[in-house]
């Protein structure tokens, strides 16, 4: 079963509102065993949604329309479906008693065109609408079946989860639901990570195998159909268990977790702390940390040192490592280790955390844009420096430096010393 899903409004053509409705959408479908290939946006115009319609038909099995089902003269979706399958639009009598109580129990005059929001294409069934005024429809043609629901995501998602989900069963019968899950690695770009998987990928069968990244970050999705998750699971353990021999130590969770909630959680089982002293960063390690639940009892703080005044004063830096002839600065490996170092002593924490370096938009101490220092500082160890020529925009820079440092303090939890 191919679906497409064909949400109607010229506001989402505008961008004045995000389509959250298809991504909703595309993952309950899956859920279902219905394969979305397609997903379309479409202005509220008839002969526009008319054409999407056709070219859906050509396509895909079952239509799923989100939006266009209100009160106003704009609101076609209805109309021009009924339009073109031939079919006359009649009122359902239990929708339209809901619009008249809800105006008369306000003391509010109901305008005509309310009345709109009842109708119904001839021979659909109705999806009651628990959260809203406008019904919705779902029905059969010619092979080709119809689904329309209302635009707002309260109202949509309740009526598809309810009755829209129930009629899919009834027509389609019992179909195998979509099993995923979520590979996340770092420290591994895509490119790289696909060529140490190409031969898996490219002879995938069942499960499928899909790698797709965000800035610091590559996730693979492994699914599979199956009728159970026991089945589901065996299925995916035999592909994950094959990639995690090419790329272990690349792979820091099997859920769609970012490496900042993996290093908290190996924080919490170790019972261990961290500290962090950010310069170029200007605090952004320090908030994806903290942006996870509970950490508090992990991260014991931080300090952005943006200036050397800061890094003299609150972390201790001799001003003559800072600056002064031959002085190697704050943007140098010595000064980056000193200040994981001492971020760590004055926190009492087991790890120490700093970043120093140029973010931009122009040099600094003679320095390029993109030369980033980085160290990790262990009590009972030695402090582990790292220097990275980074690309990219100014907020890139600060994004790929931060994961970097997430990444080589994942292998120093994780006891992949040699890694490092």
């Amino acid at each position: 079963m191919k679906a497409e899903i064909i949400a109607v409004g010229t506001e989402l053509l505008l961008g004045q509102i995000v389509n959250t409705n298809a991504q909703y959408l595309s993952r309950r479908l899956a859920e279902l065993g219905i394969d979305v290939y397609y997903q379309t946006v479409v202005g509220d115009n008839p002969s526009r949604i008319r054409l999407a319609i056709e070219t859906a038909r050509e396509r895909a099995d079952l239509l799923v329309f989100t939006g266009g089902l209100g009160p106003t003269q704009d609101d076609l979706t209805k109309d021009v479906l009924a339009d073109y399958l031939g079919r006359a639009l009649e009122y359902d009598e239990p929708s339209m008693r809901k619009i008249v109580d809800f105006f008369q129990s306000r003391g509010a005059h109901m305008v005509e065109s309310n009345k709109r929001q009842a109708t119904s294409i001839a021979g659909a069934a109705t999806l009651f609408n628990e959260a809203g005024l406008a019904v919705g429809n779902a029905l059969e043609s010619e092979g080709i079946r119809y689904m329309l629901l209302p635009g707002p995501p309260r109202e949509m998602k309740p009526m598809f989860d309810g009755a829209g989900a129930t009629w899919l069963r009834s027509e389609l019968g019992e179909m195998l639901p979509l099993y995923s899950r979520i590979l996340k690695f770092a420290g591994i770009g895509e490119s790289k990570l696909e060529d140490a998987l190409i031969d898996l990928i490219e002879s995938q069968t069942d499960p499928t195998i899909a790698p797709y990244a965000k800035e610091g970050e590559v996730a693979i999705r492994v699914s599979t159909k199956a009728a159970s998750a026991n089945e589901a699971n065996q299925k995916i353990d035999a592909t994950v268990d094959q990639i995690r021999q090419r790329a272990g130590q690349f792979l820091f969770a099997e859920e769609d977790i970012p490496l900042e909630e993996a290093i908290v959680r190996l924080l919490r089982a170790s019972k261990r702390t961290l500290a962090s002293a950010e310069s170029c960063t200007g605090g952004m390690f320090a908030e994806l940390v903290t942006n996870i639940p509970g950490s508090s009892g992990e991260f014991a703080g931080g300090v952005v040192t943006y200036t050397n005044v800061m890094k003299h004063q609150l972390l201790g830096i001799p001003m003559a490592q800072l600056e002064g002839e031959g002085a190697p600065g704050a943007i140098s490996e010595s000064t980056a280790a000193m200040m994981a170092e001492r971020v760590r002593e004055r926190a009492a924490a087991d790890f120490g955390i700093s970043i120093t370096g140029v973010a931009g938009p122009a040099e600094s101490e003679g320095k390029p844009v993109g030369l980033v220092y980085y160290a990790i500082a262990q009590q009972g160890k030695p402090t582990d420096v790292h220097t990275m020529h980074l690309s990219g925009s100014r907020d890139i820079i600060r994004v790929r430096a931060v994961k970097a440092v997430l990444y080589r303090l994942w292998l120093a939890l994780n006891g992949f010393e040699g890694k490092l």
